[in-house]
């Protein structure tokens, strides 16, 4: 079980350290996702920050990584709105930038119920 979780928090971590590495550099695609969704450009670093910060904090609390695994599960669910608000149904990213954290979280906790 704790390899399973291990592989989780190290592929979630490495999967969203790229996408806040895009937005603080200014990358094309999520400028353009931003674009598609009518999120303002200025939101980028945030949003960039906040997924980087996730990223961070699975590697650095391996001790308490639920919890930074459940602040991206919410991050993915503010951007699940964001599609859906307009009316944007190509989820296919989302869902798996969404099932990363989620299952990160979901063995985080079946490995710590154990002890």
């Amino acid at each position: 079980m704790f390899a399973a979780y291990l592989v989780a928090t190290l592929l979630t971590s490495a999967v969203n350290g790229l996408a806040a590495v895009a937005n603080l550099i200014g990358h094309d695609y999520p400028k353009s996702q931003a674009d598609k969704l009518g999120v303002p450009r200025s939101w980028m670093r945030p949003l960039g920050i906040l997924l980087g910060s996730g990223a961070l904090g699975l590697l650095a609390g391996l001790a308490v990584p639920a919890l930074a695994a459940a602040g991206l599960v919410l991050y993915f669910l503010g951007a699940l709105w964001t599609h859906l608000r307009v009316r944007d149904h190509a989820l296919g990213g989302w869902l798996l930038f969404f099932c990363l954290p989620a299952a990160t979280l979901a063995l985080n906790l079946a490995q710590h119920s154990r002890l």
